[in-house]
């Protein structure tokens, strides 16, 4: 981390984070916010103390710009702070645990009172809060080292629990016990896992170990911040590895991935188990939540249609249409919204069927799924087959091939639903048919597009729709 960001390090004994002059370091300077200094100005000016901390503290150090979440701690009371910010919007977040939202020209700063939390009988929130005086024991309450970090323009960087050795090392570590930070809130455990894959790091072992041996703590967790913490984990760069390392914690959320777990294929175009498989094809996905959860059951049904054949070569009939079955029980249970749940059970009840490099299969494609869902379906069978063995490698050129006929079509303007069509239901009372004949002679007409039987023109369409009154 050092010379990168907005602070450098300054190695004499003693030393720590000062905040670096511009154009000191490598790459653009990225400067806090005037919003952000003027808040702690007007607390110190106040009499109080104020400091950044938690996400914006560590993506500043390492060298992350653009930032737009910035949270900041202080000595004052929540009275205090909002007498302090009187003349600007102000948002009761959280009075009871001490924060309180300021609206600065347009930029939402958390203000949290300097605080200890007490005991979690629920396992994810504090059962009350006591106010302390100690920016030292505000930080020690946090959960890894890495977001245990306080900066003030004058102070510099404030790191007591060696946040900054363990970025610089590549490290997720609880402060203190991590079984006791775990224990205070179980949903620390996939918050862990998140930061491990979007980061790229390693987990510290002895967090690492309580990871595994505390993962009974998320069955009490809410599904929706499951979901939350778990889609953000999967579009992580290094999502695969940090679910192998933690495949019982996973399985903990989601025991239907528990039978793929070294499951053996025992099929030529298959070099992994399923896990292994799944896990390849979740890191070769584009990295966006309807992809990456696609990629991460698209063959949770194998287990349950594996057979042999007389050679002993196994296959998975069905596995597709039972995949998208968990798929949609998993997702629901989640509280995926409606959209998002039926995008991904369709990407995955497809994954197996070849995909025809040709107009019209491409077409039927787009009818179903439009134009954004058969350009992920393309992908999902490219990640699937990138995660095959070497014999099934020719099948991305193949690939290649669907997506230009996708990009061709889309460029045309290609017809691939009804109201792409050059006739409407206007032209059809035009032509004398009534109430159900009209859906009917339009289907008739968009059949006719899509097997590319007729061109979208309104003329020639007319005369098909003619025809079906006979």
């Amino acid at each position: 981390c050092a010379g990168a960001g907005p602070f450098a390090f300054d190695g004499r004994a003693g030393g720590g984070y000062t905040e670096k002059k511009k154009g000191e370091g490598r790459g653009n300077m990225y400067d806090l916010p005037p919003q952000v200094l003027r808040a702690m100005e007007m607390l110190n000016a106040a009499g109080h103390r104020a400091y950044l901390v938690g996400g914006a503290v560590r993506e500043l150090l390492r060298g992350r710009g653009a930032l737009t979440d910035f949270d900041l701690t202080t000595s004052a009371r929540p009275e205090e702070t909002e007498r302090v910010f009187s003349g600007f919007r102000l948002v009761e977040t959280g009075l009871k645990h001490g924060t309180v939202t300021v609206l600065m020209d347009g930029l939402p700063l958390e203000i949290t009172t300097f605080r200890v939390d007490g005991t979690y009988s629920d396992g994810r929130h504090p059962d009350g809060v006591a106010f302390t005086p100690s920016l030292e024991r505000d930080l020690g309450r946090r959960d890894f080292t890495i977001n245990a970090m306080a900066y003030h323009p004058g102070e510099g960087l404030i790191d007591l629990h060696g946040g900054r050795e363990d970025l610089a090392a590549g490290l997720v570590r609880c402060v203190g016990d991590p079984a006791r930070r775990f224990q205070e809130d179980g949903l620390r455990m996939l918050r862990c896992m998140r930061f491990a894959a979007v980061l790229d790091f390693r987990v510290e072992e002895d967090t690492g170990a309580a990871l595994l041996g505390s993962r009974a703590l998320l069955d009490g967790i809410a599904r929706e911040r499951v979901r939350e913490e778990l889609t953000r984990l999967l579009c992580g760069p290094a999502a695969g590895r940090v679910l192998e390392a933690y495949a019982p914690v996973a399985a903990q959320v989601l025991p239907e991935l528990a039978p793929a777990f070294g499951f053996d294929q025992r099929n030529p175009w298959h070099d992994r188990d399923v896990w292994h498989h799944t896990l390849a094809a979740v890191d070769a996905a584009p990295a966006t939540p309807v992809l990456r959860w696609a990629a991460l059951l698209h063959d949770l049904g194998k287990p349950a249609c594996f057979t042999l054949d007389e050679k002993g070569v196994g296959h998975f009939y069905g596995h597709g249409e039972e995949s998208a079955r968990l798929a949609g029980e998993i997702l629901s249970r989640l509280r995926f919204d409606t959209d998002t749940r039926q995008k991904i059970t369709a990407l995955v009840a497809l994954h197996d069927r070849p995909i025809v490099p040709e107009r019209r299969p491409i077409r039927r494609l787009l009818a179903r799924l439009g134009p954004e869902g058969t350009a992920e379906l393309i992908a999902l069978h490219r990640a699937d087959n990138a995660a095959q063995s070497p014999l099934a490698a020719g099948r991305q050129e193949e690939l290649d091939r669907a997506r230009a006929v996708l990009d061709q079509l889309l460029a045309e303007g290609a017809c691939f639903q009804k109201k792409d069509l050059a006739v409407n239901g206007r032209d059809m009372l035009e032509l004398g048919l009534r109430g159900p004949e009209i859906g009917r002679a339009l289907d008739r007409c968009l059949e006719a597009v899509l097997a590319e039987q007729l061109p979208n023109q309104r003329g020639i369409l007319m005369k098909l729709a003619g025809e079906s009154m006979g």
